[in-house]
């Protein structure tokens, strides 16, 4: 018998939030770290992102030890400029 889905509506959307475990950007005190394998509930339409009250408080204490990642990652990174009109 499979498991029904847990799924719940979308504060932000018409869509759907379903529980996923994927890499998160987490913003604490000015900075934004990723998290990988994160439990999370997100939007299938709008990809908002939901955490569960021990979730975020556990991301909040990884945030908190940031110093101590073993793991680096980059990316590129453009300035937005309007075109000229």
């Amino acid at each position: 018998m499979k498991a029904k889905t847990e799924i719940f509506p979308c504060e932000h959307c018409d869509g759907s939030a379903a529980k996923r475990v994927m890499r998160v950007p987490f913003h604490f005190r000015g900075q934004t770290i990723y998290v990988d394998r994160a439990p999370v509930w997100a939007c299938g339409k709008c990809g908002e992102k939901y955490f569960d009250a021990p979730v975020y408080k556990n991301l909040e204490e990884i945030a908190r030890h940031r110093r101590l990642l073993q793991q680096t990652i980059s990316f590129p990174l453009a300035r937005y400029s309007a075109p000229i009109a």
